[in-house]
């Protein structure tokens, strides 16, 4: 087994238990890290199927999509922790309102 495939392999358990947290918890600031996760897994995958041989060097476009991803990455969070703030500032709860319509 390859360091490459083992990397590949975490990113993708990873990214499983950040969705599974995504889906399962309802806290906002726990949605966010689960988000943060996967993000980061997605990040893992991409570097870890960057390289291709063992002669040649890696391929460079992988890398910047990484640079660039990391940087939405933390521009992203931090517009989700400020909705959050307001969303907590107005409600007093840190969880979005169950939808309990009545059927007509």
């Amino acid at each position: 087994m390859s360091a490459s495939f083992l990397y590949a392999l975490v990113g993708i358990g990873l990214f499983s238990l950040s969705l599974y947290g995504l889906i399962v918890h309802a806290h906002l600031l726990r949605k966010i890290l689960a988000l943060n996760v996967m993000g980061s897994s997605i990040f893992l995958v991409l570097v870890a199927l960057a390289k291709r041989t063992n002669e040649a060097p890696p391929d460079a476009v992988p890398h910047a999509m990484v640079i660039t991803g990391i940087v939405v990455a933390v521009s992203a969070t931090a517009l989700a922790l400020t909705l959050m703030l307001k969303l907590t500032a107005e409600t007093g709860r840190a969880e979005l309102p169950d939808d309990q319509r009545e059927s007509h």
